[in-house]
């Protein structure tokens, strides 16, 4: 092992429980014509979050430079619940819920990093991808391990409300207009 991989690897070892961002600002082009944050830019948050705590797994951009990979998003599933608005700091709280070779299920929750009462949350599906051949890959041994020792870390903390929701209409309350 390198020795930038083996920093690498120590500094998986402190990841918290769940990862918190570093806190952001509602930017003001982000502010759509009712006031608050556009849909859109919760999507902005929580991927600057993830980028944040892939740096840490060692999965962010020095890695695409050094190995030649990196993750796309293959699925995510937001949750609105509570709006921002400008100037509102907030910050994101990940969950490394589950991984496998080739994938990662994330749970972000968007709290306002002063009251902390949540605002959105995202689940997603990521996948590791050999840039070269654009395709699914697994993950080498070392980031594995990295990975998997986070997964055990978060699996011991208490679950967030909302992981695995599906968006369907509550039954009894849909009505069909003809």
């Amino acid at each position: 092992m390198t020795l930038e991989e083996d920093r690498a690897a120590a500094q998986r070892e402190t990841i918290a429980s769940p990862f918190q961002s570093g806190v952001m600002q509602i930017e003001p082009g982000w502010i759509d014509y009712n006031g608050h944050l556009n849909m859109a830019y919760y999507n902005v948050l929580f991927d600057r979050a993830i980028d944040e705590m892939w740096a840490e797994l060692g999965i962010g951009p020095d890695y695409l430079k050094s190995r030649g990979c990196s993750t796309f998003t293959a699925e995510c599933h937001v949750r609105y619940l509570r709006e921002v608005q400008l100037g509102d700091p907030v910050r994101v709280d990940v969950y490394l819920i589950q991984a496998d070779d080739k994938r990662l299920h994330t749970f972000e929750e968007l709290r306002h990093a002063e009251g902390g009462w949540l605002s959105a949350t995202s689940e997603n599906m990521s996948v590791h991808v050999d840039m070269s051949l654009r395709k699914a890959a697994p993950f080498p041994a070392d980031i594995r391990a990295g990975i998997d020792r986070v997964v055990t870390a978060h699996a011991a903390v208490p679950r967030p409300e909302g992981i695995g929701r599906s968006v369907a209409m509550p039954t009894g309350r849909a009505s069909v207009r003809s």
